[in-house]
């Protein structure tokens, strides 16, 4: 284990930029996910239920198999791990669209009125008074939705992308120790997690002091 330990620090560097990436990206998809399950116009209402709706439905390794297998055939060639950071984003967006749109809407709609009364216009009610108490009711699931997506990382070992789950497979075959890779492969995986959380909590306790 001490032998193939600085293999797996090289893959954790791979997780973590697959995370950070796939995360930025799950966070726009989510906020645009959002935007238009809340519009108005029945067109965007439909664009971000279908959305929704079809990625998860569907099993997130099965995304990332049409991008990576499928995408060539309609003349998009994907490196291996950006095809899995792009599945990975947009899977994750689903789930954060839900996160985003649950916690715009459970801000109490009394304010909103009040707000409206005072003379301010939707778009400032909402920067003003909605936006800022949503932010802070959704740093938690959101925490929830990025170890979720640190977990799912393993998957682009299917096609190849050298990360932990991909590293401790490939020293199985060399080492024939497979309870000690996959043990130190879970290791890192806890340990980033692990901070990720405490990272979350962070912000959390700071959002509820202001």
């Amino acid at each position: 284990m001490l032998r193939v330990f600085p293999y797996f620090l090289q893959a954790a560097w791979v997780t973590l930029q697959l995370s950070v990436l796939s995360c930025l990206l799950g966070l726009i998809c989510g906020a645009l996910g959002a935007a238009a399950r809340l519009s108005r116009s029945p067109v965007l209402r439909l664009v971000g239920a279908t959305y929704v709706s079809v990625i998860r439905g569907t099993p997130a390794l099965i995304q990332i198999f049409i991008l990576y297998f499928g995408g060539p055939q309609i003349g998009i060639q994907l490196e291996a791990f950006e095809a899995g950071m792009l599945a990975l984003g947009f899977n994750i967006g689903a789930y954060m669209t839900e996160t985003m749109r649950g916690a715009i809407i459970s801000v109490d709609r009394g304010q909103n009125e009040a707000a409206r009364t005072l003379g301010l216009s939707r778009f400032e009610t909402f920067r003003a008074v909605t936006l800022p108490q949503a932010m802070r009711l959704m740093i938690r699931p959101l925490g929830v939705n990025i170890n979720a997506l640190i977990k799912g990382t393993a998957l682009v070992a299917a096609v190849s992308v050298v990360e932990l789950t991909y590293t401790a497979q490939r020293y199985i075959g060399s080492t024939y120790k497979p309870f000690e890779m996959f043990f130190l492969a879970g290791a890192i995986y806890m340990t980033i997690i692990y901070v990720t959380g405490h990272g979350v909590s962070w912000l959390d306790r700071r959002a509820a002091l202001k």
